[in-house]
This record gives C-alpha cells, structure tokens and sequence, in this order.
C-alpha cells in the first residue's frame, strides 16, 4: 500500500507490477473457473439479449475493486457493473480523485459463447488523462501494457502500429449500424465506401490491442463508455497511433464526444477514416 502523498508516477513506477498481478488474479479466481463451464443460471441479460452479464463479471469487478483501491488510497472505481447499478457512479471520471476504470469481461458474448476473444480491461485516470493500462486476455495468456510517455507492450515487447501498407483496403473494426441512432447510422455508413473494408468488432479492447499491434488498420465506435475504450485508447496512442472523433478532435474518457470515433494505427489513417465518419453524417 502507497501512501497518500505519493504521486501517481511514483505510483506506476513502484506498483505496475502489483496492478498486472491483481489482474491475473482476478482472472484465475472468478474468470477461468467459468469459461465455458457456466451454468444457466450465471448468465443474465441487462438491456436486452444483446447485453449479457455473468457471475464473473460481477465477481471479477468486486475482486479488482478491492485489490486496486488498496493498492491506491484515496482512488475510486467506475465498473461497468457497479455502474449498472448505480448509474450516478459514472460521475467519479469526471472527480478530482485518481480512478480505475474496469470492465471485468470486455466481450461477455464471446465468453458466454466458449470464445477465447474476451479480456480484462483495467486503467487509471486522473481528470480526465489516461496514464495507464492493463488488457489481459486471460484464454490467450496475453498481456497489454501501456504507461503514458512509456509505450506500449505486449507480454514485454514494445508495441509499434505503424502505417498501413499503401495500396490495400483499409479494415476496420466497427459498430453494427442497426444498434446506433439514426445520425451516428449515417456516420458509421460513410465507411462502406472504396478502399475500405469494415467489419463487425468482437471485443473492443481486443481490437484495440490488434490496432496496438499494427494488425488492425482502425476501429470505428458509435458508443463512448469508458470501461470499453479507456485501456485500449491509451495502448492504441502508446504504440504510435492516433484517436479522433468525427469532428477531429481527440476522443475524451469523461464524455460529450461527437460520436462515432476512430482509433487508428496512425495519425494519417485516423484522419481519413474521421472524415468519412463525418462525411456519412
């Protein structure tokens, strides 16, 4: 446990370790025991069948809750669960208060579904700037990385995104079109054009990892919680790339975004596919 008048670069710099280990942890005692051995009574719909949760969502977010504000005295936490149950918790982004911001199984679907496309998705902010991320994929045994000013890496190997090989279609990963408004439909549409290959995304921090890793050309994103883009924008910006809203300017955790956005491996692609978000709307 630090104490209270550490800075949160001393805070990195002595406890990265321990965060990567309480993330580990959560995984190995409430993610795995369940992938693909839930029962039908651990699975529930939020919103609609589309919106699943399961016992180890909920349990790895009281898990890492504990774990992190202890690491962290005088932190706060905004989960997507704990969120779901008390939508005015959201409002801690916006505090003065250093937050960790947790999507316990980014990609439910797929782990509902026996797919190794899930992770963990943890990152620490403080008035609104991304200063680290952890993305765990537990089933791949993968780890991401990232520290603002530090890079990117990916189970220790620097992550470079890099441009896009001239002359080949860009692929991007984006939201389905029918589960958006009306306006961010037009936006998103504006995709389906020449040299542009979209399809639909699996778990966002996955596609944002594949980004990281030059891999992806871009995602495209209709919707702005930040337990689902928070960890990958920080390690898409570590490994070279870039983020934009459809107006141009950069995607912001605390809210109010034009939205859709774009994360791409570079600030060249992330433009060009921001203007065709916009130019669709």
């Amino acid at each position: 446990m630090i104490e209270y008048n550490e800075t949160i670069e001393e805070f990195l710099a002595q406890h990265s370790a321990d965060v990567e280990e309480a993330v580990r942890k959560a995984a190995a005692a409430e993610i795995m025991p369940r992938f693909r051995q839930l029962a039908e009574h651990e699975i529930d719909q939020k919103s609609g069948p589309h919106d699943l949760v399961t016992d180890a969502d909920r349990l790895a977010e009281r898990f890492l809750t504990g774990a992190l504000g202890a690491l962290l005295p005088g932190s706060v936490v905004v989960g997507e669960e704990a969120v779901h149950a008390d939508p005015a918790s959201y409002e801690a982004i916006r505090g003065d208060a250093p937050v960790w911001i947790i999507d316990p199984v980014d990609g439910t679907r797929q782990f509902v579904n026996g797919d190794t496309g899930f992770c963990t998705l943890v990152a620490l902010a403080r008035h609104g700037v991304l200063l680290a991320s952890w993305t765990y994929a537990p089933a791949r045994d993968q780890l991401a990385t990232a520290v603002r000013g530090q890079g990117a890496h990916l189970d220790g190997v620097r992550l470079r995104s890099g441009a896009p090989e001239p002359g080949r279609d860009l692929e991007i990963a984006t939201s389905h079109p029918d589960y958006t408004t009306d306006d961010q439909k037009r936006g998103l549409l504006g995709l389906w054009t020449d040299g542009v290959a979209p399809r639909s995304c699996g778990s966002a921090g996955l596609e944002y990892l594949a980004v990281a890793r030059g891999e992806l050309d871009a995602t495209a994103f209709s919707w702005e919680a930040a337990w689902d883009h928070a960890a990958g924008i920080l390690l898409v910006e570590e490994a070279g790339g870039a983020h934009l809203t459809r107006t141009g300017e950069p995607f912001r955790i605390t809210g109010g975004n034009a939205l859709p956005f774009t994360a791409a491996r570079d600030a060249a692609t992330a433009r060009r596919v921001a203007g065709l978000l916009a130019g669709g709307v």
